[in-house]
């Protein structure tokens, strides 16, 4: 990979402006590494573009100089796909700048923004035109569109509404050599041959940078209900939510399992986090209705769902939040998971999905498998229960070395994978394949599948400058 020379230097410098150049190595340290500090990098520049049309002369002027870009958003990934390699020689294109909301349609139910949007400002412009953007994750308030459409970002209302994928009309991306594809279109229906969009989303910038999008917007919320409850098992969740499905259809928009140690974590490590029951259960569920209708009755839907759950055994206990208060409360349970484990040591973050059907299974079978390779694991398993999405984490056994828990990564992943592409799983559900999954893809994906991938980034990034090293 080739140095920068002085007059690319100079070239892109002006192509950006003063205030989009980071050059001294402190100033760059936080493009450097992601927010968990387990991937770190080196860069030969950091530029943060102001403009679409700015962006695209830094990609025209890296493609013909041969200059590796790593294009970034609120660096907030979990599989290291945003940061940059050791080399030195890459230079990262922040997109935090592109910042604008460009439009929104509520008679279209769309919303058109910029890659560096804040998912936190998304949901917050469409709120004051009386809509909802239903993509919610922990890393809200810094975690950007553009990251979020590169990874094809899921979160806790993916059940109801879908993924990053299906929330996307239209993309304005910057392709490898500089052109810019124009697709910020926001039809529901446009049948004119390929749907260009879905090459880009979930691509982690390997064949071009987000640069724009129209996002699909909804009717705002108007009414929620929220309980807390403790199942016996996996299979009783899987129970319990084909009961919601049921009796409560769309309305039910969050489901959420975790296990006893995720919670007795959080209980451990974040403040006002008690046990909501007499005693300690095995497995607990978060469950959300909503609805448009400000008067619908969504308690009643779910006391009397719990209450024939509760007449079969699906459920052991459970509390319905009587106050926004209560309901925060119950949601900082699910939601300090991530960041209670951090608190216990080294984790090794794992993010599968199986068909529904197959979660406890799954459970089952891994939770046993592990705790023969390694006598003390403590696994944190939680997730989107209705999407069939666990992040199935491992802490090591207390009192145990750090790097001697860090060296056993390898063959606990090989577990846990093969159990999951034994039930017809993949072994990244949401977080994408960045630089940590790219060689186990590598090994569980079919041939075929990763030659069309390869045939693919061929074709868009012949020269391999679009963020090299991650997903293929």
């Amino acid at each position: 990979m080739p140095a920068l020379s002085p007059t690319l230097l100079h070239a892109l410098e002006q192509a950006v402006g003063p205030a989009g150049v980071i050059r001294s190595a402190d100033a760059m340290q936080p493009y450097l590494r992601d927010w968990r500090n387990a991937y770190r990098g080196q860069a030969a520049l950091v530029l943060r573009p102001a403009s679409t049309d700015q962006v695209a002369e830094v990609v025209r002027l890296c493609h013909a100089a041969g200059v590796a870009l790593v294009p970034q958003g609120g660096n907030t990934g979990l599989c290291g796909g945003a940061v940059p390699d050791a080399s030195g020689t890459q230079v990262v294109l922040s997109l935090t700048r592109m910042n604008a909301i460009r439009a929104i349609d509520p008679a279209n139910e769309t919303i058109t923004v910029e890659a560096g949007v804040l998912l936190q400002h998304l949901q917050e412009a469409a709120a004051e035109v009386g809509r909802l953007f239903p993509l919610s994750l922990g890393a809200e308030g810094s975690c950007t569109v553009g990251g979020n459409l590169a990874t094809n970002a899921g979160g806790t209302a993916v059940l109801r509404y879908g993924n990053m994928r299906d929330l996307a009309l239209g993309l304005e991306v910057v392709l490898p050599d500089g052109r810019v594809w124009h697709g910020l279109r926001g039809l529901r229906k446009d049948n004119t041959g390929y749907d260009l969009k879905h090459l880009f989303i979930g691509a982690e910038g390997t064949l071009g940078v987000i640069t724009a999008a129209v996002l699909k917007l909804f009717p705002a919320i108007a009414s929620r209900a929220t309980a807390w409850a403790a199942v016996p098992s996996p299979q009783a969740a899987v129970a319990l939510i084909g009961r919601l499905r049921g009796v409560c259809g769309d309305r039910l928009s969050g489901f959420e399992l975790m296990s006893r140690q995720s919670v007795e974590f959080v209980q451990r490590h974040v403040p006002g986090c008690a046990e909501r029951f007499s005693q300690a259960h095995p497995w607990y569920v978060l469950i959300e209705l909503s609805d448009a209708l400000a008067n619908a009755p969504l308690a009643e839907l779910l006391e009397s769902s719990l209450g024939g759950a509760l007449e079969q055994g699906e459920v052991l206990d459970a509390v319905v939040a009587a106050s926004q208060t209560q309901v925060a409360a119950l949601w900082k349970l699910r939601e300090g998971i991530s960041e209670a484990q951090n608190h216990e040591g080294p984790s090794l973050k794992h993010d599968i999905s199986v068909p529904v059907s197959s979660i406890p299974a799954f459970i089952e079978a891994t939770d046993r498998q592990l705790r023969a390779a390694l006598p003390g694991l403590r696994i944190v398993a939680y997730g989107h229960v209705g999407d069939g999405n666990l992040h199935y984490n491992l802490s090591k056994p207390e009192g145990s070395d750090d790097a001697a828990f860090k060296a056993e990564a390898e063959r606990l992943m090989q577990v846990i994978y093969a159990a999951t592409l034994a039930l017809g799983g993949s072994i990244s559900a949401e977080h994408g394949l960045g630089q940590a999954k790219r060689e186990a893809a590598q090994q569980y994906k079919a041939p075929l599948e990763l030659e069309l991938m390869r045939t693919l980034k061929q074709a868009l990034d012949p020269a391999g400058l679009m963020n090299p090293g991650k997903v293929v």
